[in-house]
């Protein structure tokens, strides 16, 4: 008899949860290796593996932004493919109260991988006051996807523009890929923005922010970029983007540098928050995961924090990279069988941050790790894509947490889609992010206060053994048990203060 059939049989003796060691008022909800997504739960086997969480509420941490995806050409295609009722049920999926009720999200100024082909708001060459500018590129498919998530969110949601490139007329190099924006064109680029924001104002879509460059590091020349350094980037947002924007009164929209892995954090936090001068139109810094698939990078977080207490840590863009969606598939999700670019392509020295790894595990890991070291919103890449993980005019096929079979019209929602829901639907805007301590440094734990009073603590167990502890709050004891391979969301109801 194995570890798994000796917990099985011994859960009909051992029921502790609502039972005479719980004296506290909460819900449990819990996704799993064995097929569990996001489904409440409410007997709990005691476990060898017993332990303690405690949560303080007297230590607030940073307030939380919101969590969500990326609305993309690619993601807003593949909707319009289905039927109007399938195209009706992710929207619902993602921005109901029912569903994920995302409340953070990004699009793409121009065109970026992530699209159907390549094109600009700014056609027409030598235009420098943009009196061409135009969105419609976006009217078919990725406004109206943006305008059916307004409809379905009872909250609202915030949402941040990046480009990937300004046309190829204003840079160096003449193309979308790499090169530079030339130095004559930087007040052409700062007005860009400003035109953009009107723009999608005037179809019903305010912009929250902007990050200012997707990637300034590049991406090897493969798709869309467009190089600045940690100095080229603060001086066009001290010089030109800050000052147009202010002139135009739009002074309120976010301004988040960098925009790229977590390993750049300290050379760009050093420039962009130099001193006051350096960081005057700056809100914050913006951060992508891809630097590795198994480190988080809680190092270079605390640097950025401590580099700027004052200014916005949003993670932006994640995703499963270089890999062909597994369609229908739950249990590939928990296996260490995804591999990214790194795994093939990274220097030798650094190979070892790219090992093949769970894609549900890499989520939970980098969600909770981010939270417990600052990060005030995080938000993953494409919503959905095609069973290929496209379309792609670039073909740097990725994985969304929803996949559709555009042919027969069907969708997917894959593991990971549930996985985001545990922090997306229970740590809500404005949240503040607590103090939790633990005896088992084989759980990962974060835990919030929202707003209303509740609490959401959410605890991972990457292990293959089940785990139990008392949940300790306010002189409240719930005494849990977790699955190997799960993630849990408990919600403790608390009256607001």
């Amino acid at each position: 008899m194995n570890y798994r059939t000796i917990i099985t049989v011994i859960a009909g003796f051992v029921l502790i949860a609502c039972g005479e060691r719980n004296n506290m008022e909460f819900k449990v909800f819990e996704t799993s290796e064995s097929g569990k997504n996001l489904e409440e739960v409410s007997n709990f086997s005691a476990s060898e593996n017993h332990s303690k969480i405690s949560v303080n509420l007297e230590v607030e941490r940073q307030s939380i932004v919101g969590f969500g995806g990326a609305f993309t050409e690619s993601s807003a295609f593949n909707l319009n493919q289905l039927s109007p009722e399938n195209r009706l049920s992710v929207i619902e999926a993602y921005f109901s109260k029912s569903g994920a009720n995302y409340s953070l999200t990004r699009t793409h100024m121009n065109s970026c991988d992530f699209s159907v082909s390549n094109y600009s708001y700014s056609p027409v060459e030598g235009d420098v006051n943009l009196e061409h500018f135009t969105i419609e590129e976006d009217l078919d498919d990725l406004i109206p996807m943006i305008k059916d998530a307004q409809s379905m969110s009872e909250d609202g949601f915030k949402i941040f523009a990046s480009p990937w490139s300004a046309a190829p007329w204003m840079k160096d190099n003449n193309d979308w890929r790499a090169g530079r924006l030339k130095d004559e064109y930087y007040d052409t680029w700062a007005l860009f923005f400003s035109k953009y924001a009107s723009a999608y104002a005037e179809e019903g879509i305010d912009i929250w922010g902007f990050t200012v460059e997707n990637e300034p590091h590049g991406n090897g020349g493969n798709w869309e970029s467009m190089h600045f350094t940690p100095q080229e980037m603060t001086r066009f947002v001290n010089q030109h983007l800050g000052p147009r924007l202010e002139a135009d009164g739009k002074g309120d929209l976010i301004i988040l540098g960098y925009d790229q892995n977590r390993q750049g954090v300290q050379e760009w936090a050093d420039v962009m928050y130099k001193d006051e001068a350096s960081k005057q139109y700056y809100d914050g810094m913006a951060l992508h995961w891809y630097e590795s698939t198994y480190d988080y990078f809680p190092d270079e977080l605390e640097y950025a924090y401590k580099a700027a207490p004052e200014m916005l840590l949003l993670q932006t863009e994640a995703c499963v990279d270089n890999q062909v969606p597994e369609w229908k598939n739950d249990q590939w999700y928990w296996q260490k069988e995804a591999t990214d670019w790194g795994y093939y392509w990274r220097e030798e020295e650094n190979k070892y941050l790219h090992p093949k790894y769970a894609p549900v595990n890499r989520y939970a890991r980098d969600i909770i790790g981010c939270l417990n070291h600052w990060v005030q919103g995080w938000v993953d890449w494409n919503m959905v894509l095609d069973r290929q993980g496209g379309p792609n005019w670039a073909k740097n096929w990725c994985v969304a947490p929803v996949i559709v079979d555009v042919d027969n019209d069907e969708v997917y929602y894959t593991p990971m889609f549930y996985v985001l829901q545990h922090f997306s639907k229970f740590i809500r805007p404005e949240a503040k992010i607590v103090e939790v301590s633990k005896t088992d440094d084989n759980l990962m734990v974060t835990a919030a206060k929202n707003t209303d009073g509740s609490i959401a603590v959410v605890v991972f167990n990457e292990g293959e053994e089940a785990r139990s502890f008392d949940l300790e709050l306010n002189g409240q004891t719930a005494s849990i048990a977790i699955e190997p391979q799960a993630l849990q969301t408990i919600v403790i109801q608390t009256k607001s203060e």
